[in-house]
């Protein structure tokens, strides 16, 4: 088990791999079809090595580094768009924590991550995230 110390409860951890790589979920209890469209669960990778494929494949499938990377996905094919790799595993998991805690508290702008303006479903999502 990671030391997630200070994650904020709205994310779940969905894979805590022997192999270091971790997924949080962000509130799948409402991005389940009735409130959220499942597709659009937020969530957060920590992986060894960057991820070459998009959420639901294969998660092994990194490429050859040995640096880590944390990369936040607000849907399948968009993703916050920064580059976050960090040489050891204790760095990316912090910063993964301080990244789920500033989603969490509004404080990340992924209006910015999308090509087509999804104005309802981001007015929702201000809601969750407390972004008045």
């Amino acid at each position: 088990m990671t030391d997630l110390e200070g994650l904020p409860t709205a994310w779940d951890v969905w894979s805590d791999g022997d192999d270091g790589r971790l997924v949080l979920a962000y509130r799948p209890d409402v991005f389940d079809g009735r409130e959220f469209p499942p597709a659009c669960l937020p969530t957060l990778y920590l992986t060894h090595g960057r991820r070459t494929r998009r959420p639901g494949r294969n998660p092994a499938d990194t490429t050859g580094t040995d640096d880590w990377f944390v990369t936040l996905y607000f849907e399948p094919d968009v993703s916050l768009d920064e580059t976050n790799r960090f040489s050891d595993r204790a760095d990316a998991l912090e910063y993964a924590v301080d990244l789920a805690r500033r989603f969490d508290d509004g404080d990340v702008d992924y209006r910015g991550s999308y090509q087509v303006p999804r104005e309802r479903y981001f007015d929702r999502l201000d809601e969750l995230t407390r972004q008045d």
